[in-house]
């Protein structure tokens, strides 16, 4: 059974190295350059596939004529996408003979759309997971074939959580790949009622609004932690990326939100919100390293009272 796999991301390179294990015939790897911009932080799509001595095509798109007359040429009976980040047009989609399959990152039909790695974190979520589905014009709508749940630990963040969801999609193509290859794989239509969808995420995404509860602002800073770039606020006018932060539950209101209520040795400052408050661990300013919270407060004169957010800590609502 011949097959074309598009991929990228860790979870590309998890799922082509499973397809390799399962013997499958993959006549082409496309994947994508590199952006020069981007934290490089997964294993290389490319790099595995050359280990397997496959070819491999990184087109600016691979819906463009020559790529879709390389994938015609081959006649592939599958393709499968797998992180892959470009919207395959319909004219690659019906190349595959037996089917297009795209591997996603939640369990569909819920967070349909970009990020859904991080969106789950951010929006507190216990459980996610991997489904495997057939390709349609519009993304993350066609019939499931597989899917697998991974809890989520509370402390996991968006790398711990992508390395489990790796994991599951491995199992997962180990399950399901036989299936496929036998014509037995299920094709189980999805609920849109059900549906919810989220877009793409900005570094500008991660900025804290203090007025929000102490687990939201935790559950924003695990999700878009390192290698991700980082949830932030102000300090004296500068941009201070705040790495790793405990919420807690002091009961009364302790401060306004974005005041300091109390500097920690050893361990970080506390940092009132709109319910609760943060106690921030791990902190960096633009052009230093990183460094524990109460550490920055010793070096730089922070107080209690004194404010992070400047503006923003008392005028956003939301």
């Amino acid at each position: 059974m011949r097959v074309v796999v598009m991929a990228y991301q860790d979870i590309g390179y998890v799922c082509l190295d499973e397809l390799l294990a399962l013997g499958a015939e993959v006549a082409l790897v496309v994947t994508h350059p590199d952006p020069a911009h981007e934290n490089i932080w997964f294993r290389s799509v490319a790099e595995r596939a050359r280990q397997a001595s496959l070819p491999v095509l990184r087109p600016p798109s691979v819906n463009a004529p020559d790529v879709v007359a390389a994938i015609a040429g081959l006649a592939p009976d599958f393709l499968f996408s797998f992180y892959f980040r470009e919207i395959v047009g319909p004219e690659v989609l019906g190349l595959a003979r037996r089917g297009a399959l795209n591997l996603h990152g939640s369990l569909l039909p819920r967070y349909r759309g970009r990020c859904p790695v991080n969106w789950v974190l951010i929006n507190g979520e216990r459980e996610t997971g991997v489904t495997l589905h057939y390709m349609e014009a519009r993304p993350d709508r066609g019939d499931i074939v597989a899917q697998r749940a991974v809890p989520i630990a509370d402390d996991d963040t968006a790398l711990s959580l992508n390395r489990k969801l790796g994991e599951a999609a491995r199992a997962l193509l180990r399950a399901t790949y036989p299936l496929l290859a036998a014509g037995t794989a299920p094709r189980i239509p999805q609920d849109h009622a059900r549906a919810t969808c989220f877009g793409g995420r900005r570094p500008e995404d991660g900025r804290i609004a203090w007025h929000r509860p102490a687990r939201r602002l935790y559950d924003l800073i695990r999700a878009v932690t390192a290698p991700y770039p980082g949830a932030f606020t102000t300090y004296r006018g500068e941009r201070l990326f705040v790495w790793w932060a405990r919420p807690l539950d002091l009961g009364a209101r302790v401060g306004a939100p974005g005041e300091v209520v109390e500097i920690r040795p050893g361990a970080g400052v506390v940092v009132a919100t709109g319910s609760g408050a943060l106690l921030l661990e791990r902190v960096q300013l633009p052009g230093r390293d990183e460094q524990r919270a109460d550490e920055l407060a010793v070096r730089t004169g922070l107080i209690t009272g004194e404010r992070l957010g400047g503006d923003e800590a008392a005028g956003e609502r939301a």
